[in-house]
């Protein structure tokens, strides 16, 4: 045996994925709580550090864990800023609190005869102090301690042993020359704040200005980009931006006939007529405008304190360059041309897959990987990835590792609509962000449960959800059928449950024309210009707008795993509640999922667990509309209508609160 033995046994620490093969994902300034099995053999009496640092940092920080029952072990650390981080424990068996330990005994059976047993726990001090140096504070203190336990009888003894003073000077100062660290450290992915708590606003560029006929240009959405701003969104979701092929052009609802002027799909990537970097991946499509205009209105999104983010979609169209340049990155037929993408029964003839395995694979892993360091090198910090179910998860293991080390602010949303491990996995490979079967959880028990999945399973330790109402693919049954009100109802959901949530533009005008039979739009914005009218009657602007407000002024719902269900006595309304652990803001939502009758319910509130007597009378503010509510106890009625009030969000505000001079409601 090479190295030491280890002399404390450490198992099964909590949260870990995979025995740490992958990390954990938090925001910015949260705790972790970390629990572990910690024991040794014999009698001694174990201490055990929670440490933790950035990696790269040459030292750690600390904090005593605390035993719970059965050798299990509790301690909570709290990651400060963005970027890597990791964890572990050091666990070591104490000679000086093992010695108090047997002092204690002694001296609680009435011995007194201790002479021996104090000299042996002053000596102990003695060395905690050369430990800290003399010369220290620290030292100095701990020398007079030891001199105190030295000339001292068992009853003085006893005191100056439960000093907490010296208490906590001996855990710092402990002998740890035989301690076992656990291993391998644990990693954590610290976030930043947009990629932890931010409102998403897609739009294609192309149809900034509402023009059914012709297409508009970069420097034509700041329109756009203010009213999404005018609303409270502060991530801009551009679809993608590059040159768009013309063999075998869509034209508009898909059909496989392209009449002149149609604009075609930005999936298609890839013209090489076109653009100063070769027409593909690197390129802006030239309809658009020049990459320095591109550069421009990521400049101006920043001075509005916004971001845009952008499509990496690995398609390539006929007509990209690597088609020629590398025709063997791509998947052949027997009679060696090339096959085209399809997801039965849909046909995508205009698109290209890359095969991520063939015999050149390096060379096309590392190009991707460029790619996305010269978006970075653009502004880009935020990347929608398409479909990444379909490439290898080591691949995206390595690309955002690669990213990250140069460009450690990135974050990488996965849309990856397919089956759970596969979304799972992708998450723990390194993403951010992940799309969810949020767009098809219509029920008040679909939602509850899922809901429930992802903030309160394992999965809250690396699965964070973004949630989507809907998406230029996807129209959800829900908004076709429910109209106006079930666009409000989704808002509410996508908003106050999640605290990263988007939504495609259309939706504030409740566009839920479809396509018969499917759940996709009619006169889809994927294959032609979309004319519209941002302030068409019925729009829900100024809904959302509120929604986006109540979401920055309550820091509760900036929270992940903090989301509780409750009962409510209808099964077609809904209740939750996020509460901050110092229970200084509390949020509650009613909402319905009728999206045509009004619907009644007594909801059923955890008031002690806010820290309200069972009878003690409360405050209720609905920030939808200012109005509030006295309440009492945990039982209350509330009433909705889908038409005009399909949610009440409702911050409580406790007696405690008003004593404390809290302005809650400011």
């Amino acid at each position: 045996m090479n190295k030491q033995p280890e002399t404390a046994i450490i198992r099964r620490i909590t949260p870990s994925l995979d025995n740490a093969r992958y990390a954990i994902k938090r925001a910015e300034g949260e705790g972790i709580t970390v629990e572990a099995d910690i024991f040794k053999e014999g009698h001694d009496e174990v201490t055990a550090m929670l440490k933790w640092r950035p990696v790269g940092a040459s030292s750690w920080r600390e904090t005593p864990m605390r035993p719970l029952v059965n050798d299990r072990w509790m301690g909570t650390l709290c990651v400060t800023e963005p970027g890597a981080w990791e964890f572990t424990i050091e666990a070591w068996g104490d000679v000086y609190f093992s010695w108090l330990h047997d002092f204690d005994k002694k001296f609680e059976a009435g011995i007194r005869e201790l002479g021996s047993e104090i000299l042996e726990g002053a000596g102990f001090v003695a060395a905690a102090a050369a430990r800290a140096g003399k010369k220290s504070p620290d030292g100095g203190a701990l020398k007079k301690l030891s001199d105190a336990l030295k000339s001292a009888d068992a009853e003085q003894a006893s005191v100056i042993a439960h000093d907490s003073d010296l208490a906590a000077l001996m855990t710092v100062y402990s002998d740890r020359s035989i301690s076992t660290t656990a291993e391998p450290l644990h990693p954590v992915w610290v976030e930043r704040e947009r990629g932890a708590f931010a409102a998403w606003y897609e739009f294609f560029p192309r149809s900034a200005e509402g023009k059914p006929d012709s297409g508009s240009k970069f420097r034509d959405c700041l329109g756009r980009i203010d009213d999404a701003k005018a609303m409270g969104f502060d991530v801009i979701y551009f679809p993608p931006i590059h040159p768009i092929g013309t063999s075998h052009r869509k034209g508009r609802n898909n059909s496989l006939k392209c009449e002149p002027g149609e604009p075609g799909v930005p999936y298609a990537i890839g013209n090489c007529k076109q653009g100063v970097n070769g027409g593909g991946h690197k390129d802006v499509a030239p309809e658009l405008g020049t990459l320095e205009d591109f550069e421009w209105l990521v400049g101006e999104a920043r001075e509005r304190g916004m971001e845009i983010a952008i499509d990496f979609a690995i398609n390539c169209s006929p007509d990209h360059p690597y088609v020629k340049a590398h025709p063997e990155w791509f998947f052949k037929r027997p009679d060696g041309t090339i096959k085209y993408a399809e997801n039965p029964p849909k046909k995508y003839e205009d698109v290209y897959p890359l095969n991520f395995h063939n015999d050149n694979w390096r060379e096309l892993w590392d190009e991707l990987r460029d790619v996305l360091l010269f978006w970075c090198a653009r502004g880009v910090r935020i990347f929608r990835v398409d479909n990444p179910h379909t490439k290898p998860v080591s691949f995206w293991e390595w690309v955002i590792a690669e990213v990250k080390g140069k460009f450690p602010d990135t974050v990488f949303l996965s849309e990856a609509f397919t089956r759970p491990k596969m979304m799972q996995e992708l998450a723990k490979a390194g993403f951010n962000q992940s799309y969810t079967y949020f767009t098809w959880r219509n029920s008040k028990y679909e939602l509850a449960e899922y809901f429930a999945e992802l903030t309160q399973s394992d999965l809250k330790e690396f699965f964070r959800a973004n949630f989507f109402t809907n998406t230029p693919d996807i129209l959800p049954e829900f908004l076709q059928k429910g109209g106006r009100p079930a666009f409000l109802i989704r808002a509410v959901l996508a908003a106050m449950a999640c605290p990263v949530y988007g939504i495609y533009s259309g939706f504030e005008l409740c566009e839920n024309t479809p396509v018969p039979g499917r759940e996709e739009y009619l006169d889809s914005e994927k294959y032609q210009f979309k004319g519209r009218d941002w302030n068409a009657p019925g729009n829900i602007k100024d809904f959302l707008t509120k929604l986006n407000t109540i979401r920055r002024q309550n820091r509760a719902l900036q929270e992940y795993a903090n989301l509780r269900i409750h009962a409510a006595e209808n099964d077609q309304i809904l209740c939750f509640s996020k509460a901050t652990a110092a229970l200084d803001d509390i949020v509650l939502v009613v909402v319905t999922v009728d999206p045509w009758q009004p619907q009644t319910a007594f909801v059923n509130i955890p008031i002690a667990d806010f820290g309200i007597g069972e009878t003690e009378p409360y405050v209720v503010e609905d920030l939808l509309t200012g109005e509030r509510f006295s309440w009492r106890g945990a039982r209350n009625f509330v009433s909705l209508n889908p038409h005009t009030r399909p949610a009440h969000i409702l911050r409580i505000r406790r007696l405690q609160d008003r004593a404390e001079g809290q302005d809650v409601f400011a």
